[in-house]
């Protein structure tokens, strides 16, 4: 994805900057970075992109799994538990190949951009063929993501994650040996040969404490802290993986993954849903941030994880569609306080700054894109704007747009979504796939074979 190069300017209608809606703002951008903001500019300046409606800071979708985008619909039918799910998810794997990964996650980047995510955390770990068998290009399924979101137009951290072992002291089933690279040390060194680009970061991911045994923990760990790598974990997602850490050492995941130097400020649980006080202390405590995917923790009956709790503790809070049951980041945002409702019966846990500054800020700095999720000079000039006039978002006081945009819209209220200053979603269109619902059909039909 060559970013843009030139110089142009953006005149928004209206601007959320972090604080409040701020009409008539120009943004000029240089080089694919917002090179001055100016405020009080009550028409377009000749020659300027017009963005009707509210602009916010590009949405950053933390955890993600494109493949399972396949899965949409089908993994509705009946019902079941995560571990039910989870079989279903595997035959989608199986079913993987570079080419058809490429498509597939082309497709679904594509949505995420029309939904106004800019940047998307990648947590893969289909590394290998069925069967385990290495491809030529040991990274050629990363890769194959990699250049996805390149022609999706959005940016990417590919979480590149270590799963080596199906359950405490089990050697991998069969349909995970495609996720393995046997050890730690086999791991580190394929995911060194990635490298960065200017629209990818690497990063790494230790896929849980059940698939990565605990004397390999230190070494995923000290790969992501040698190159100040976003490290990601899915953590205490379910009382199942709880349950079996205590019988095999007598602690929890989190005290687990703390005893062996993988938290820390640069690291992010996923899911953070079962915590005892002293987990909760421990991930506020050394600044672990908390990834929450709402949709998908409710669609998989998994609980609602202590968000407030964590945050007041000091792990910072961003958000992810993860089995992308739906794309949109607003929808989790909103779900965020609305579970949180439900469960204390009281209203107003974060306000509608907070939800999105996890949806954009903390989110792009759990990616390690620290210098984007803000509207301001020197940033990186990611950008979206929702419409203020649809039958969702239309009444409401344009001052209030960041309420109305938290708790009424939707990804389709999404009319721009802009990248280094280059205008990816231009009126509801993707510029660069012309039809993201014929790709994203014809990519899955592909991957169900």
């Amino acid at each position: 994805m060559p970013l843009n190069a030139q110089q142009n300017t953006y005149w928004l209608e209206h601007a959320w900057l972090g604080t409040h809606v701020e009409p008539g703002v120009a943004l000029d951008v240089m080089d694919g970075r917002i090179a001055a903001l100016r405020t009080g500019v009550d028409a377009p300046p000749p020659g300027a992109e017009v963005l009707r409606g509210l602009t916010l800071p590009g949405l950053a979708n933390a955890h993600s799994h494109a493949f399972h985008r396949a899965l949409r619909g089908t993994v509705q039918v009946g019902s079941g538990t995560f571990w039910t799910w989870r079989e279903l998810m595997y035959r989608a794997a199986q079913n993987l190949t570079p080419e058809n990964y490429f498509a597939l996650a082309r497709a679904a980047y594509a949505e995420m951009a029309l939904a106004g995510i800019t940047a998307v955390g990648e947590f893969h770990y289909v590394h290998h063929a069925p069967g385990g068998t290495p491809y030529a290009d040991p990274n050629a399924m990363g890769e194959a993501l990699i250049e996805a979101a390149a022609e999706a137009g959005i940016r990417i951290t590919l979480l590149d994650t270590a799963y080596l072992s199906s359950g405490f002291g089990q050697a991998p089933e069969p349909h995970q040996l495609r996720f393995s690279d046997g050890t730690a040390e086999a791991w580190a060194e394929r995911a060194a040969a990635l490298k960065p680009r200017e629209h990818a970061l690497i990063g790494a991911a230790v896929h849980s404490v059940r698939a990565v045994p605990a004397d390999q923990l230190a070494t995923v760990a000290g790969w992501a802290a040698e190159r100040r790598a976003p490290l990601h974990v899915h953590l205490s997602e379910q009382t199942a993986e709880n349950d079996a850490c205590q019988a095999a050492h007598g602690r929890t995941p989190t005290q687990l993954l703390a005893d062996h130097g993988v938290l820390g400020p640069r690291t992010t649980g996923v899911h953070n849903t079962h915590l005892t006080d002293g987990d909760i202390a421990l991930l506020g405590g050394t600044s672990t941030g908390t990834c929450m995917c709402p949709t998908t923790e409710r669609d998989l009956a998994d609980g609602i994880g202590p968000a407030t709790r964590l945050q007041r503790a000091g792990s910072p809070l961003s958000l992810g569609s993860d089995s992308h049951a739906v794309i949109d980041l607003l929808e989790e945002a909103r779900a965020m306080e609305l579970n949180e409702r439900l469960r204390s019966r009281t209203r107003g846990h974060w306000t509608a700054a907070a939800l999105l500054a996890a949806a954009t800020r903390d989110g792009q700095a759990a990616l390690g894109w620290d210098d984007a999720g803000r509207l301001e000079a020197g940033a990186l000039a990611d950008f979206t704007t929702v419409a203020l006039d649809s039958v969702r978002t239309a009444g409401p006081l344009p001052r209030l747009g960041a309420e109305t945009v938290v708790f009424a819209a939707s990804a389709a209220d999404v009319r721009h979504t802009v990248v280094g200053g280059r205008h990816i979603v231009r009126d509801g269109a993707h510029a660069l796939v012309g039809d993201v619902a014929a790709a994203l059909s014809e990519a899955i039909a592909a991957v169900r074979g």
